[in-house]
C-alpha cells in the first residue's frame, strides 16, 4: 500500500520508518525541509515539501494512488483540514488526524475523521501502569456486550501456556504486549514475565474474569 503521512515531527518520521520496514511506500509531507532529516539516509519513500493540505502538494506525494492518510503535524487545525481533504477530495478510506484537544478529537470523529487524541491516549497509558489492577477496556462492540481490556495478571501464570489460561478464565486473549511490542499468542506461547494481557470476554463476566486472573492457575491456588 501506498500511504501519505502529513508532519515530520518524532511521530511522522518514526511511523514513516516503521510502515516502510513493514512493505509499504511512504511519501512524508512536511512544510520544514530540515525535518526530512529525522527519516535517516536509509528511507526510501518520498520527501515532499509543502503544506499538507494543498491538493497539488498532495498529489505530489502520490495521495491518488494512496490507501492511507496520516496527518500527524503539530496543529490541529492543519491536521483535521488535511484529513478532511484527503477523504473528502480524493476519496481517501482510511484516514486519521492526531489531535492534542481531546475535546476537539470528539467533534472530528463525529464529522467521520477517526482521531488520535494524544493527551488523552498519553494519559490513558499512564494510568494503566500506574493503577494495574482491573481490567482497562480498549474497546467495546456496538451494545456493550463484548469488550476488549487489558486485565493485571497474577504472576502465578507465568510459565503457563495462553490455552491453559484461556480454559479456567474462559476468555480470548486477544494479543500480548512484550517489551513494548505487541504479540499474536497462539495456544502454544507461554506467558512470561512482564507480558501484559490483552483479552476479549463477555461485559457481564469481567469482574469473574479479573478474579481468574488475580488468582493465578487453579491447582496453584495464585501462590
Amino acid at each position: 500500500m501506498h500511504i501519505v503521512i502529513m508532519g515530520c515531527g518524532r511521530v511522522g518520521s518514526a511511523l514513516a520508518q516503521n510502515l516502510e520496514q513493514q512493505g509499504h511506500t511512504v511519501a512524508v509531507v512536511d512544510q520544514d525541509p530540515t525535518a526530512f532529516r529525522r527519516l535517516g539516509s536509509s528511507f526510501g519513500g518520498r520527501r515532499v515539501t509543502g503544506v499538507g493540505f494543498d491538493q497539488d502538494t498532495l498529489r505530489e506525494a502520490g495521495i491518488e494512488e494512496a490507501g492511507a492518510f496520516a496527518a500527524v503535524s503539530s496543529g490541529d487545525n492543519s491536521n483535521i483540514i488535511a484529513a478532511r481533504v484527503a477523504r473528502e477530495m480524493f476519496g481517501i478510506e482510511n484516514v486519521a488526524a492526531r489531535i492534542y484537544d481531546p475535546r476537539r478529537a470528539e467533534v472530528y470523529q463525529r464529522l467521520g475523521i477517526p482521531t488520535v487524541a494524544t493527551v488523552r491516549w498519553t494519559a490513558d497509558q499512564m494510568l494503566r501502569r500506574l493503577l494495574p489492577s482491573g481490567a482497562e477496556p480498549l474497546w467495546r462492540d456496538p451494545t456493550g456486550g463484548v469488550q476488549l481490556a487489558e486485565v493485571h495478571t497474577s504472576a502465578a501464570w507465568v510459565g503457563h501456556k495462553i490455552s491453559r489460561m484461556q480454559e479456567e478464565t474462559g476468555v480470548r486473549v486477544a494479543f500480548l504486549t512484550r517489551l513494548g511490542e505487541a504479540v499474536l499468542p497462539t495456544s502454544q506461547t507461554v506467558l512470561q514475565e512482564g507480558d501484559l494481557v490483552h483479552v476479549m470476554m463477555r461485559t457481564d463476566e469481567v469482574d469473574k474474569v479479573e478474579a481468574a486472573f488475580a488468582k493465578g492457575p487453579e491447582e496453584e491456588g495464585g501462590h
